[in-house]
């Protein structure tokens, strides 16, 4: 098992990590809309959904991976009704190659972002 850091996402903001490899898979934790500084991302929900894939990207190269190796993504969004808008952003990120995922309305999330999202991934 090998522990995953880039300065280039945000550092976790609890007592977890980045991400996590075991043998040839990538497990991300949740990445929200927060830029490398730690800086929330304000906007609506599509800035938001921009900021998350940036780090969800720069985890992924970080563990020799991509987005397209991503074999599931979970999207926990805070609003269905922003479903729509979301998942244009997220389409522009997996157009040719889309992964096994799933989208689930939350209460609330860390922060009290719109959305995060976490992935698995092969290396």
């Amino acid at each position: 098992m090998k522990v995953v850091h880039t300065n280039e996402a945000p550092a976790a903001i609890g007592p977890y990590s980045q991400g996590i490899i075991v043998g040839n898979l990538f497990f991300s934790s949740g990445q929200i809309p927060l830029t490398p500084a730690g800086e929330l991302v304000t906007g609506g929900v599509e800035e938001q959904t921009h900021q998350v894939f940036a780090n969800v990207k720069a985890v992924l190269e970080e563990a020799g991976s991509s987005l397209e190796k991503v074999v599931k993504a979970t999207v926990f969004i805070k609003d269905m009704n922003d479903f729509p808008r979301i998942n244009e952003v997220y389409g522009s990120y997996f157009r040719e190659h889309k992964p096994a995922r799933s989208c689930v309305e939350v209460a609330r999330l860390p922060k009290d972002v719109l959305i995060e999202v976490e992935v698995i991934a092969t290396i």
